[in-house]
């Protein structure tokens, strides 16, 4: 077996935020103690990774959140968000050519003729 020189460390710390100086009021960990993170981050190489908005696939401003942050964390690469998938669509004029879509539209043709997207666009 391979000797493993160099060792690493994959620390989740969930809640976990860091905010810039002009907004720590009401920051609770900044009111916390944190002794062993703050030695930590002293002693040892560390990377800080955003978690919001583009970075983690949302729209510009949305907070993200565990299942965001795991996701991308997991797959090593930003993973788009529903949201940002279907805006994206619609603004490239793309949106009305997605097979299920179209599927839904015929079904509502057929039916009724109504078709409802709520909690999509």
């Amino acid at each position: 077996m391979a000797q493993v020189k160099n060792k690493v460390c994959l620390n989740v710390h969930d809640g976990w935020g860091i905010t810039r100086e002009d907004l720590i009021k009401g920051d609770a960990i900044r009111a916390a103690d944190t002794t062993n993170i703050t030695t930590i981050a002293k002693e040892h190489d560390h990377q800080k990774l955003a978690a919001h908005g583009i970075a983690v696939g949302l729209s510009e401003g949305l907070m993200g959140n565990s299942e965001v942050g795991h996701l991308n964390i997991g797959a090593g690469c930003v993973v788009w968000q529903d949201i940002v998938r279907i805006d994206h669509a619609i603004k490239k004029r793309t949106f009305h050519k997605n097979d299920a879509i179209l599927a839904a539209c015929k079904r509502a043709k057929k039916g009724n003729g109504r078709l409802h997207l709520f909690g999509l666009v």
